[in-house]
């Protein structure tokens, strides 16, 4: 079962959009004493200024949140976070792009924004726990008591591989009004009493840039990413010249720019030389990696072997393999099958049928062997 929401107040963490609008009206059709609250994160000067992914976190997004709020009579509050955003989720982005890596901001901000410091604003407003939007079931285990992360009824929304770093303090005060439910249920619903974010189209890309904008964020950030360096292939030779290495991800093809007789994939991106190795598209299976930052949902650290389904990243099917222990906290996960394009930054989530076992972060320890 999940948590004991009975005579709870509940901020429900609002973006304007259909998810959070509907698990709000849910709530408050269940009776609850419903707050809606909304965090607002782009605050920076300069050329991304008001085109973040349709101002997911901006005042457009708090401004339709609130006449959402006001259609369910319920109070609506706009939190500013937008300097621990910057500080933890925007830092870690430039910081792992510079060390070479592809990162994954939603895991972060989700551990460290929404389900803590925006649960942190909550308790504050007098609320007892946060429901959002998310497409995750929740529940208690009868025995060890632990909270534990399932996936939802509707497989194509599944959230939790962006949900893996959560503790058991922050899924203990969780509410996911919507585990049990298909989109389309959703829609139907937001439409049948009339909430204005029923067609509202979802956002795909990073929620603080403009679509297809990162390289130039990253750019504006940090100049040396721009810095041109060798395109070195499996044998050792220079064959071209990169635009800057935070351009770039394991498995590109496009934009490479080099004159080859096959086509060429980003093997490996190097920053302490500032080269990029690439390679055919053979060299980019692997049957293996190892993950650091590790959480895991059921128990606190893995102990001995297991055999579960891992994804490597939130897009690609679940694979079999197996997870083994390994130093230093890391975690070894060895596939049946070999992976395409293994990218360090990314996330390794792992899972026992819909039990979300836990996951971490992809380590650089994929070599192009040059």
């Amino acid at each position: 079962m999940g948590p004991n929401i009975n005579n709870q107040t509940i901020a429900v963490a609002m973006s304007g959009g259909v998810d959070s609008s509907v698990a709000a009206a849910l709530l408050v059709a269940q009776g609850h004493r419903v707050i809606g609250i909304t965090m607002t994160t782009w605050h920076w000067p300069g050329p991304f200024e008001g085109d973040a992914c349709g101002d997911s976190f901006g005042e457009e997004a708090a401004d339709s949140a609130a006449r959402v709020a006001r259609s369910l009579g319920i109070d609506h509050v706009v939190v500013d976070l937008s300097e621990e955003f910057k500080k933890t989720v925007v830092a870690d982005f430039v910081r792992a792009y510079a060390g070479g890596s592809t990162p994954n901001p939603c895991v972060i901000c989700n551990q460290l924004i929404k389900f803590d410091l925006l649960h942190h604003k909550a308790r504050e407003l007098g609320a007892d726990m946060v429901a959002t939007g998310h497409y995750a079931r929740l529940r208690q285990d009868a025995v060890s008591g632990r909270y534990l992360l399932l996936r939802p009824a509707d497989s194509r929304k599944d959230q939790t591989y962006m949900l893996y770093r959560l503790g058991q303090e922050q899924l203990a005060r969780s509410v996911f009004p919507l585990g049990d439910l298909e989109k389309v249920q959703v829609r139907k619903i937001a439409k049948s009493i009339g909430l204005e974010a029923a067609d509202r189209p979802e956002s795909q890309e990073i929620c603080f840039l403009p679509p297809g904008k990162y390289r130039e964020f990253l750019a504006s950030n940090e100049p040396s990413f721009q810095t041109p360096g060798p395109i070195v292939n499996t044998e050792g030779h220079v064959i071209g010249e990169h635009r800057g290495i935070a351009m770039y991800t394991v498995g590109q093809r496009k934009g490479l720019s080099l004159a080859a007789d096959r086509p060429l994939y980003v093997l490996e991106i190097r920053p302490d030389s500032n080269t990029i190795i690439v390679g055919p598209v053979e060299r980019l299976y692997s049957s293996w990696l190892e993950v650091e930052s590790t959480n895991f949902i059921p128990f606190d650290t893995l102990s001995d072997k297991m055999d579960v389904q891992a994804k490597i990243r939130y897009r690609s099917p679940a694979a079999k393999a197996v997870i083994f222990p390994a130093a230093n906290g890391r975690v070894r996960v060895e596939f049946n099958e070999p992976q395409r394009a293994i990218t360090p930054g990314q996330s390794a989530v792992f899972y026992d049928g819909d039990l979300l076992v836990g996951g971490g972060i992809i380590s650089s320890n994929q070599k192009a062997d040059v």
